[in-house]
């Protein structure tokens, strides 16, 4: 049985394809008891939630700290707890200071979200980190994963973060600022333009506290962003030199 703590768009997400192979009871402080239900899911006190088997936590990575700290008392003894945070290394160090000794960790993050996985997992990638769990059971999670169709990537909280805040962070911060610009359909388009309005498209439905988050949090995402900018101002400055 299955613990969630967290009802946001990828809690929804987690809940709807987790509940069709496991018992799935969900936590979350707006309650939202009806849509809970319709996930097919059955909506709890956090107590209940914490009391399961493996807990997963989809809440954001500025309130993750809190959220470890509420559950900590209630969780049971070899429980797993999961996160699904967009960066691995503050959060696995969180949970290995704030849980108890006997409570497993696994670090997660799926590189997708509701829009791209609205209807399948097939061909989606998830990136896991064995923080303190035996090999066996962590075999086991990723055997039913690859079963759902996702590409299972082994790693480490610190080679995530170096890779996602290119692949994602910085990712964000063009569609961003191309939003920010006020890029839209132009009649006289190229196939390069479509693609930059896909990736405007591809951030525009999440919060700002995700991609704010993901940056924040992310101890390679500054550099990465710095030197992205510089690229871009030396390019400029090279064609306002030339005659």
């Amino acid at each position: 049985m299955i613990g969630i703590i967290g009802f946001g768009r990828f809690g929804k997400l987690m809940t709807k394809y987790l509940a069709q192979d496991f018992e799935v009871f969900v936590y979350d402080i707006n309650c939202k008891s009806a849509e809970v239900r319709q996930a097919g899911a059955v909506p709890v006190a956090l107590e209940t939630a914490c009391r399961q088997g493996v807990v997963v936590l989809p809440v954001p990575i500025s309130d993750f700290k809190d959220v470890l700290r509420k559950i900590s008392p209630h969780l049971k003894e070899n429980a797993l707890v999961v996160d699904v945070c967009s960066v691995k290394v503050l959060p696995a160090r969180w949970m290995q200071e704030i849980l108890p000794p006997q409570i497993a960790i696994l670090a997660t993050h799926p590189t997708f979200g509701p829009d791209s996985a609205s209807d399948s997992l097939k061909g989606r990638k998830i990136a896991l980190c064995k923080v303190r769990m035996d090999q066996e059971r962590f075999e086991i999670i990723k055997t039913f994963l690859s079963s759902k169709g996702l590409v299972v990537i082994e790693t480490t909280p610190e080679e995530h973060d170096r890779q996602i805040a290119v692949s994602l962070a910085l990712t964000h911060f063009i569609g961003r600022s191309l939003s920010a610009f006020g890029a839209v359909e132009q009649y006289m388009d190229t196939e390069g333009y479509k693609r930059l309005l896909h990736i405007l498209e591809v951030v525009e439905h999440d919060t700002w506290q995700l991609f704010s988050d993901m940056h924040r949090y992310n101890p390679y995402a500054r550099e990465k962003r710095v030197a992205f900018m510089a690229a871009m101002q030396n390019i400029e400055r090279r064609l306002t030199e030339e005659p």
